[in-house]
């Protein structure tokens, strides 16, 4: 009897290997990879159903390496993601106090008003972060309802990290949409841009440990989470210079610079489209797989016909 080869994907990112599968049975296959992460469970493979004789269930792939993830184009589109995301709200909270000075032509009782103002704000994040979950589960299970019908774990994990792409663009949107309500020189318009920046805020980290745990396997979830913080904290070393600009050049008006990380934040763009690019790939990869499978399944099956008939 021959053997049956294909590649599955289980984890979205990384290096992938190909396993065979012998069409006498399934081979489950146990142990740890090199990072010491589990190996996925046979049970979870798809399944390729002739129309006689047993089931022949692929292998899964071994788990991608940390290396693999950290270099891989997702991992580094977040990234970017990430780093612009918080240096805008970092230099957001900076110039604020400058920025209702000069609103308010230095009144400190409306600075004082509006400061109370945004700190209260801030507080509401611990109920406003649920809803970028609910988002995100009310699309993860429409899109695993669409791939129900191949009920392999990939696209069950396709059709996860496709939910996240709602969910990233719209934390871009609302970091666009404060930094837009904050170069208008208007002080009542303020209240509406603390309350932007506190959902923007919500959104970033929530959706930012979700999409990591999605991606790329659990074992290396402290890893690369760890590694985007610490390189968004570096890059929002950025804010200094921009306040030397922001106090020296523009004297005291961050109202010009404002307006340049509006342009700034929509680079932030390129993951939310990174991710949905991916996706579609993927899925056009899966589908053209899973038919060479069905073929090549098909023909061993009419070679065992025609052997049991001689």
């Amino acid at each position: 009897m021959g053997t049956v080869k294909f590649k599955r994907e289980w984890y979205p990112e990384g290096r992938r290997e190909e396993t065979e599968q012998r069409s006498e049975g399934a081979v489950e296959i146990e142990g740890t990879s090199g990072d010491g992460c589990e190996q996925p469970p046979a049970a979870d493979n798809f399944q390729l159903n002739g129309p006689e004789g047993p089931h022949i269930n692929g292998n899964v792939e071994e788990v991608p390496s940390f290396r693999s993830c950290l270099i891989s184009r997702t991992f580094l589109a977040s990234l970017l993601w990430t780093s612009i995301l918080q240096l805008r709200s970092s230099i957001f909270i900076g110039t604020l106090n400058p920025l209702l000075n000069l609103m308010t032509n230095a009144d400190p009782e409306q600075v004082s008003r509006f400061t109370n103002a945004f700190a209260f704000t801030q507080l509401f994040a611990v109920l406003c972060a649920p809803w970028n979950g609910l988002i995100l589960d009310r699309h993860k299970l429409m899109g695993r309802g669409l791939n129900a019908a191949s009920g392999s774990v990939a696209s069950q994990r396709l059709a996860d990290m496709q939910a996240m792409v709602l969910s990233l663009a719209l934390t871009v949107i609302l970091s666009a949409l404060f930094s837009l309500a904050a170069a208008i020189p208007v002080p009542e318009v303020q209240y509406l841009t603390f309350v932007l920046f506190m959902m923007m805020r919500s959104f970033l980290y929530g959706g930012l440990a979700a999409f990591i745990t999605i991606t790329f396997p659990p074992c290396h979830f402290g890893k690369l989470y760890g590694t985007t913080r610490a390189v968004a904290a570096i890059v929002s070393l950025l804010q200094y210079p921009l306040f030397i600009i922001i106090n020296g050049p523009l004297q005291d008006d961050p109202l010009y610079m404002n307006i340049a990380l509006i342009v700034l934040v929509s680079l932030a763009f390129v993951h939310p489209i990174n991710v949905y690019i991916y996706c579609q790939r993927a899925k056009q990869q899966m589908g053209v797989s899973n038919r060479g499978v069905s073929e090549r399944e098909r023909e061993r099956l009419r070679k065992v016909k025609k052997e049991i008939m001689l």
